[in-house]
């Protein structure tokens, strides 16, 4: 923020002369010019094209789903103790922006990009978490999962539970 306030007074110092210069003669001649210079006859008209590779275009294209990673792309990143949090704090932003929804399988993680697909593991069941915020702070843990996430892994009753990662795709 500060960087950003030093580069908006740097750059108002080299603006403010060439703003004297400027008057109301210079600013409204040329536009008044260039409106009386153009006509309806002198504006540009479309013409369809007769080109036959041209007409092959497809003016939409269906949007590609993308397969979700295997398992030979996931790439282990460790494990530790995973919390949560819930209905508590529905509808407030994320770190990324986003409202939160606990009923989405998101997560909140230190250092991971957001919008990364982490598959988080605990006693042979698996989830995949969407990263979308920032945490969690407190004690040794390395991720909050969103009450969905810790339902389906059997950690919300306890509030915590010890998890293994893996990041999917090429992050």
């Amino acid at each position: 923020m500060a960087l950003a306030g030093f580069a908006l007074v740097a750059l108002s110092g080299s603006i403010a002369p060439a703003l004297a210069e400027v008057t109301t003669e210079t600013v409204a001649a040329p536009a008044v010019a260039s409106a009386a210079a153009t006509s309806n006859a002198e504006l540009p008209r479309f013409v369809p094209s007769t080109d036959t590779a041209a007409a092959s275009i497809v003016p939409f294209q269906e949007a590609v789903v993308q397969p979700l990673p295997t398992e030979e792309e996931a790439r282990d990143i460790g494990g530790g103790v995973a919390s949560w949090y819930g209905r508590e704090f529905e509808g407030r932003r994320t770190a990324s922006g986003e409202r939160f929804d606990p009923d989405e399988y998101t997560a909140a993680h230190r250092t991971l990009p957001f919008g990364s697909k982490v598959r988080v593991s605990r006693n042979g069941h698996s989830v995949v978490v969407r990263i979308n915020d920032r945490g969690p702070f407190h004690g040794n843990r390395v991720i909050d999962l969103s009450q969905a996430a810790a339902e389906d892994l059997g950690i919300r009753s306890a509030g915590s539970g010890r998890v293994e990662l893996a990041v999917l795709g090429n992050d």
